[in-house]
């Protein structure tokens, strides 16, 4: 028995048919012929194939399906979404980056569209005495009794690849940052070409892969490191240990996408996967991160240097600091992200539900070196999420000293949020290493976005802390910010976060309950815990 699939089908056959023979005798054009073919053939290969079952039952139908869910998260982000529904980033945050990038009018009228009854909604607390600041080039000093500080702004490009970027992105990246005296974080891909055209300050990410400065075999070369670190360029050196997009996971860009540049900037063979470990080769044990660290400062020239993660297993940071406190090596910074970061791709499973959030990660890092008087020594950085002046004043409040942003500098040169990273083929020349594609992104235009991005951010950062009657960025504190909790209840931050006290942890004054448990059998020696009776 037909069924009713066939019958549709064959019906368009024979309408189809019609047609040609209509084309045939001069009535249409040549077009109603190959058209109606092309159809045809088809839909007979729809129900042929053995691949979709939607093809195999609705023939030539079925392809609008899966045209409208290609093109889903666009129909969704124009047509759908709310202005203020954050997946992953709201029409709003990025209307605000568009706007601070192109040098137009900020302000939004007839008030604001966020519920203010909702829990969860936040603000800073006024003055009724706002102070008057002379800049918005607020700097921090990192690294202060190294041979080589270095002088930073708190608000700077989060670390993204060339690999993962295009040149053209870099570029823009790159002389957006040198017009507005601010830092570029390499990402774990190297220092490329596109890095150094245009002399922008440079902080050298080194991963699990040595990129740049990796013997054959994948382990680390000192020879190879200390001549890149030396240049005048690098400020600081950043040993990656992991990152809130995909943390404990590491990495593979197929040799397919490995391009000769791609191969000579992070010194690996063409034809060959590029591959980053899951684990570092160099060290093995919290002392033996501290040594590789200090080993790194010295081959640079005493440069500043630190470590990134994304906090997982709390004891691994305590051993950390634990490593701190018996060899006396202090790293100069630590970047904490979050698992709200998300410019590399990832598996799912790892983005929705591996890695503490920016807020835990922070607060952990911030007491933890508090509670052991070493907070004042060590300068912390942050990532996850940060677009707008209060995402930073928001995070500087908890206990960061500066904020790094890598989505929030990608909307600047032009990301749509069209989420095809992965795919090559961004429409916006973005993350995409098609040259056809990459055209798209002019870098002086770009680069003078991102310039004007970092400059209107903190301009509206120093228009916040003024009126909190503040004279810098480094004054916020927790009760600064107020977080509704119910609809008729709102709290301070610094009464909802549990902060320590300095010296607690050194004479056992642990406050809750985690430092209570992990503390005492957190190891220097390793990164497990110590074995209980």
């Amino acid at each position: 028995m037909w069924s009713r699939r066939y019958l549709a089908f064959w019906g368009a056959v024979i309408v189809l048919a019609a047609t040609a023979w209509a084309a045939g005798r001069g009535t249409l054009s040549w077009l109603c012929v190959v058209i109606p073919a092309a159809l045809v053939l088809l839909g007979l290969r729809d129900i042929g194939q053995p691949r979709h079952s939607v093809l195999r039952n609705y023939p030539l139908w079925g392809h609008l399906r899966f045209l409208l869910e290609f093109i889903r998260p666009e129909i969704r982000q124009y047509f759908v979404e709310d202005d203020t529904v954050e997946t992953p980033f709201s029409r709003a945050q990025r209307s605000i980056v568009y706007q601070r990038a192109k040098g137009e009018v900020d302000s939004r009228p007839f008030g604001t569209e966020l519920d203010v009854k909702v829990a969860g909604y936040e603000w800073i607390s006024h003055s009724l005495a706002p102070t008057k600041l002379p800049s918005h080039d607020f700097r921090i000093v990192i690294g202060a009794d190294r041979a080589q500080p270095y002088s930073a702004s708190i608000f700077n490009v989060s670390a993204m690849s060339f690999g993962a970027l295009s040149g053209n992105a870099i570029q823009a990246l790159n002389r957006g940052a040198k017009l507005g005296g601010f830092m570029h974080d390499t990402g774990e891909g190297s220092i490329s070409p596109y890095h150094r055209e245009h002399g922008g300050d440079l902080v050298w990410e080194v991963a699990s892969g040595y990129f740049g400065c990796r013997n054959d075999d994948g382990s680390f070369n000192p020879d190879k490191f200390a001549e890149q670190a030396r240049s005048p360029q690098v400020k600081m050196i950043e040993v990656k240990l992991s990152q809130g997009a995909k943390p404990g996971h590491g990495g593979v860009l197929p040799a397919a996408k490995v391009t000769p540049e791609i191969a000579a900037t992070r010194g690996i063979a063409m034809g060959q996967d590029c591959i980053s470990p899951a684990t570092h080769s160099a060290f093995s044990t919290p002392l033996e991160l501290l040594q590789f660290v200090d080993r790194l400062r010295t081959l640079s020239g005493g440069k500043p240097t630190g470590f990134k993660l994304c906090i997982g297993h709390p004891w691994e940071f305590f051993g950390i600091v634990k490593a701190m406190l018996e060899s006396g090596i202090l790293p100069d910074f630590i970047v904490v992200d979050g698992a709200e970061g998300g410019t590399g791709a990832a598996p799912l499973e790892f983005t929705d539900h591996v890695g503490m959030p920016l807020q835990e990660g922070l607060l952990l890092v911030h007491n933890t070196l508090v509670g052991t008087n070493l907070r004042e020594r060590i300068k912390v950085g942050a990532s996850g999420k940060i677009v707008t002046a209060f995402d930073i004043a928001r995070t500087l409040a908890v206990g960061a000293d500066w904020c790094n942003s890598a989505r929030g500098f990608m909307f600047a040169i032009g990301c749509i949020q069209s989420q095809k990273c992965h795919t090559d083929r961004c429409p916006t020349g973005v993350a995409t290493q098609d040259r056809l594609r990459q055209r798209a992104l002019v870098v002086p235009d770009k680069a003078e976005r991102v310039h004007q991005f970092h400059r209107h951010t903190l301009h509206a950062l120093q228009e916040l802390i003024q009126a909190a009657g503040l004279a810098h960025p480094a004054d916020l504190r927790a009760h600064h910010i107020v977080r509704r909790i119910s609809s008729n209840e709102v709290r301070l931050l610094s009464e909802l976060l549990k902060y320590l006290a300095p010296g607690d942890l050194l004479i056992g004054n642990f406050r809750y309950q985690l430092y209570e448990k992990y503390w005492p059998l957190a190891r220097s020696d390793s990164f497990n815990l110590q074995p209980t009776a």
